[in-house]
Parts: structure tokens; C-alpha cells; sequence
């Protein structure tokens, strides 16, 4: 790839998380192929074609498992009714809420909610979602009463007001990319000396994995930084507002991540907090390559209102 391929993906790139941003800030408005190519600056159809080629979906299909993937999210993790969330997320009514909703998840939002009863753990997720069937009670009891002894013994809960935290990015869609966009950041950051041994490090998560198909979960690769920059390509500036947070502190090996994430949230089920509509995101303190035992030392956060 030439050099001036190579920038004109990274230009691609970037108007495509312009774009990202406007859906899910827009989620109830018209999001049409017209409009959403104007955010991007191109044309109609050479848009259709750009955004088909990085995520693998026209922006018909993305739109509409946005729309009820973040629906199905507030059906587990707020009081709020299909009515209500069906025009929160631009649908025109319940009807045909309901009806894009079963033919994505298989069932009815009111059957999805009730087939999850603890709202904030993968392993009740819908048979149809990932051909999985539900546990049985007691075994489903066991494996949450051995989640929260996980919890209890492996991690420091604080609830934290976090300041406001400006970062650098690149987007990554699944967690199969998610090293490479790293490395990509890596690559423009260390020139710019934004690399130290007190960087911190941080993945957001903008997408969930109880209801997003893991290779399309989208999360951001950043740095904070402590001073104003300007970035170009696919590497992006983003701002953290100020909120409350669950702060898990952990060191683990990579293959406790998802475990410890889960048992988090069913912490927070239990001790009655409620998520907020922000992203939950990870902090990291060190390499787990340098620790002696390949273990991350890492914050998980929740945001909650």
C-alpha cells in the first residue's frame, strides 16, 4: 500500500467515527444514507461503499442493530417501558419496535427482559442470540453466588468521582483488532513524546457484549493526555466527562477479564446501582508482559448514575 493510500484510509477512518459519533448521539432522528453522508463529507453512494467496506454492514443494517442493541441494553438496565424506548430510539411504534426486536433477538422485548432476571450478567443471554441454553436454576445460582465470591477475594470496589479525561484514540471494531489499533496509536504517539511510564492507557467500550455479536463491538484504544494536540488519520480526540463510577481494581491474567466484568456487574446488581448511558471503560497500570506472573493490573469502571 502506497503512502497515499495509506492516507486516504485514515481519512476514510476518520470521518467514519464522525460518523459513529452522530448515530449514537442521533439515535431517534433520521439517520438516512442523505443525511449521515453529509456528516461524512462524501457522496451518497461512494459513502455506501466506504462504510460497507469498514464494517462489513450498509448503514441500513448498522442503524438498525444500533437502535435495538442499545434498546435491549436499557431493557436490562433501566425501569423504563417498550413504548417509551421504542420512540427513544426512532421507531414510530411499539408495533414495529417489537417486531424489528424479535426478528433480530428471537423474541419480544418484554420476553427478553423477563428471560434475563439478573440483568447484568452474560451468562443468562438469549438461546437464539448464541445457541446457548440457559442454565438451570440452581445452577444458575451457584454460578452467580461464585461470581460474587470471585469478586469479594480478587477485586477493590470504591465508588469514584472521576474528573474529566481528554484522550487520544483509534477505533477498533471487535476485539480481534484491538492490538492493532494500539499499535497504531503507539506509532503516532511515541514520535510526539506522549509515551512515559505515567501514561495511562484506557479502552472504551462503546458497544456491549451481552447484546453486540463480538466481532462488531466497537471500542476506542486511547491515551490520556495532559496537554492540547492535534491529531490527523484515523486517530481521533475524545473527552471523558465527569461522573460517578464503580471502580473495580484488579491484576489478573487476560483470561479473568471477561469473569471479572461480569462478577462487577453483578456487584453493582446487588447493591442496587444502575448503570448510566455512558461507556464503561478499562484503566491500565502496566504490561502484563513485565509482570511475573503475565498478570494486568487494570481498573474496570461502570458508569453509574
Amino acid at each position: 500500500m502506497t503512502i497515499i493510500d495509506k492516507e486516504r484510509q485514515a481519512d476514510y477512518k476518520n470521518r467514519i467515527n464522525r460518523v459513529f459519533k452522530y448515530i449514537d448521539e442521533n439515535l431517534d432522528s433520521d439517520l438516512s444514507l442523505s443525511t449521515i453522508s453529509e456528516i461524512a463529507f462524501f457522496s451518497a453512494f461512494h459513502f455506501h461503499r466506504v462504510f460497507k467496506f469498514i464494517t462489513g454492514e450498509t448503514l441500513k443494517e448498522y442503524v438498525t442493530r444500533r437502535r435495538i442493541e442499545k434498546s435491549a441494553s436499557d431493557l436490562l438496565h433501566k425501569n423504563i417501558t417498550a413504548t417509551e424506548i421504542a420512540h427513544k430510539y426512532g421507531f414510530s411504534d411499539n408495533t414495529s419496535y417489537s417486531r424489528v426486536f424479535k426478528k433480530y433477538f428471537g423474541v419480544s422485548p418484554t420476553e427478553f427482559k423477563k428471560q434475563n432476571p439478573n440483568r447484568h450478567s452474560k451468562i443468562r443471554q438469549l438461546k437464539s442470540k448464541n445457541g446457548q441454553a440457559y442454565p438451570d436454576y440452581e445452577k444458575y445460582i451457584c454460578i452467580i453466588n461464585n461470581l460474587k465470591n470471585w469478586i469479594k477475594m480478587n477485586a477493590k470496589i470504591e465508588i469514584k468521582e472521576m474528573s474529566k479525561m481528554d484522550l487520544a484514540y483509534v477505533l477498533s471494531i471487535g476485539p480481534q483488532n484491538l492490538e492493532s489499533a494500539y499499535g497504531e496509536l503507539m506509532q503516532w504517539a511515541i514520535p510526539k513524546g506522549l509515551m512515559s511510564d505515567q501514561t495511562k492507557m484506557i479502552t472504551i467500550y462503546h458497544d456491549s457484549f451481552k447484546v453486540t455479536e463480538a466481532s462488531k463491538v466497537r471500542m476506542s484504544a486511547s491515551i490520556l493526555l495532559d496537554k492540547t494536540i492535534e491529531t490527523k488519520g484515523e486517530v481521533g480526540l475524545t473527552t471523558i466527562e465527569k461522573g460517578k463510577y464503580i471502580v473495580g481494581s484488579f491484576e489478573i491474567g487476560l483470561d479473568e477479564f471477561e469473569k471479572s466484568w461480569t462478577g462487577l456487574f453483578v456487584w453493582m446488581n446487588e447493591n442496587g446501582y444502575k448503570k448510566a448511558d455512558r461507556e464503561p471503560l478499562e484503566m491500565y497500570y502496566n504490561n502484563f508482559n513485565d509482570h511475573p506472573e503475565k498478570k494486568a493490573i487494570v481498573d474496570f469502571c461502570i458508569p453509574i448514575e
